[in-house]
């Protein structure tokens, strides 16, 4: 009998999380120990139920991985481990571990957030505020993408940290933006010299904020050690238009073009006081920006690069342009993305139909489960050789909440910079949980 394509995917994937990492990889030796191995099973068997893949492979791992009178690898079945991963027993589960996350990195100096996505789901379906899983997590980490001002930074540190204190415990907050810290362009957006010293030097706060740095090319930062593999929670507030407003896997370069400069204006790369800066016509205003502003990245890679980090995500103050793209990426039927067709208010109501109609006549405040309104998608694609390029990205819940700011939660400058925008439609606030299976 032929071998099914959702197995032979299921053993590639596999393949890629045990090549990924070497260190991890010798790590992993050390879960094969007669004393912990069962306790690994369960874990195997409990992620491996609860991650989106296809119902005959979590049958074949739960049928692989029993652990009745289970008191090494010898006692699994070797020929069911080795057609689901490739591998003997040893290396099988090794691999496994490796691809469920359950292989920890021994040289890092950050806590592990200690909790799957079965889990921090279950804690937000009775909250509305996401940021108070830190109170609950294991550990209360967080890293914020894009983190312009560092205004979100202050307001979470400030809301956050003292209780964290009061229960005896840390947080990290790591920042990564893409602004170099000595160039002239961004304006207000660069973060104050006193707001990072204060932060660097709060007790009870391990607090970094990494500048010129593109948050899709963090090589560098992880080899230094100087973020962790996995957060709690993963934050970008106001993500970038037009960075993240078009989805190059299903807009052709040409088309992406042709938009921008119909609703931008001519735009040229120039030198501005000796920096490289993009010159954008719009009108009769000459305006300047870095020059990366329209280096199109998607919401796909956005989505992925946020899961991969994170136990959950938070994407807050999304604009409407980026929010219909976003939630195309989203839902798993295709006809959310229609081939080389920019959405526009013309074109909204018929791609998303019923699904559309329920969100615009949301109010302020009120939110809702997407997987209410359809069913989610299992795999998001992504372009590229990165290593997130190599994650199988699902979402296992997806909350849609209409507006900028909430009472409690922490926000940027530019969330709460809408509420004087009465020309801008209300953004929209966004909290997933990926699926734990993340290869």
């Amino acid at each position: 009998m032929s071998e099914s394509p959702a197995m032979a995917e299921f053993r590639r994937a596999v393949h890629r999380s045990a090549r990924e990492s070497e260190q991890k990889w010798e790590d992993s030796r050390r879960l094969l120990d007669s004393a912990v191995l069962p306790s690994i099973l369960v874990q195997l068997v409990e992620r491996s139920q609860d991650a989106m893949l296809p119902l005959e492979v979590k049958a074949a791992l739960s049928a692989s991985l029993r652990q009745d009178q289970v008191h090494g690898v010898q006692d699994l079945d070797g020929a069911a481990l080795k057609a689901l991963t490739g591998y003997p027993p040893s290396k099988a589960v090794r691999s496994l571990c490796l691809y469920f996350g359950l292989v920890q990195d021994r040289s890092s100096r950050w806590p592990s957030p200690g909790l799957s996505g079965t889990e921090a789901a279950r804690v937000l379906q009775s909250q509305a505020n996401p940021f108070d899983l830190l109170l609950a997590a294991p550990a209360a980490t967080v890293l914020d993408l894009g983190a312009g001002d560092l205004s979100f930074a202050g307001e979470l540190v400030d809301r956050y940290l003292p209780r964290l204190v009061e229960q005896q415990r840390e947080l990290v907050l790591h920042a990564v933006d893409r602004l170099d810290p000595r160039s002239k362009l961004g304006g207000p957006l660069h973060p104050g010299r006193e707001r990072i010293a204060r932060l660097q030097a709060t007790p009870g706060l391990h607090f970094r904020f990494y500048g010129n740095r593109d948050m899709f090319d963090l090589r560098e930062l992880d080899e230094a050690g100087h973020l962790a593999a996995r957060y709690t929670l993963v934050t970008c507030w106001a993500p970038a238009t037009p960075t993240f407003a078009y989805e190059p896997t299903r807009l052709s370069e040409a088309i992406i073009q042709e938009d921008l400069r119909r609703s931008k204006g001519v735009f040229r790369q120039v030198r501005y006081e000796g920096e490289s800066a993009l010159e954008v016509l719009h009108g009769e205003r000459s305006l300047i920006f870095p020059s990366w502003k329209f280096d199109i990245r998607g919401p796909a890679a956005l989505l992925t690069l946020m899961a991969q980090r994170g136990v959950i995500g938070v994407l807050g103050a999304v604009d409407s342009q980026v929010f219909w793209e976003v939630l195309a990426q989203l839902l798993d039927d295709p006809r959310y993305r229609p081939q080389d067709q920019p959405f526009n208010q013309e074109n909204l109501p018929a791609v998303f139909g019923d699904i559309y109609q329920q969100l615009i006549h949301l109010n302020e405040g009120d939110a809702l489960s997407l997987a209410s309104l359809g069913a989610l998608r299992s795999r998001l694609p992504v372009s590229g050789n990165s290593r997130a390029a190599l994650a199988t990205v699902g979402f296992r819940d997806v909350w849609i909440r209409r507006g900028a700011v909430f009472p409690g939660v922490p926000a940027s400058s530019t969330a709460r910079q809408f509420i004087h925008m009465r020309e801008e439609s209300p953004p929209w606030f966004l909290t997933f949980v990926p699926s734990d299976c993340q290869s």
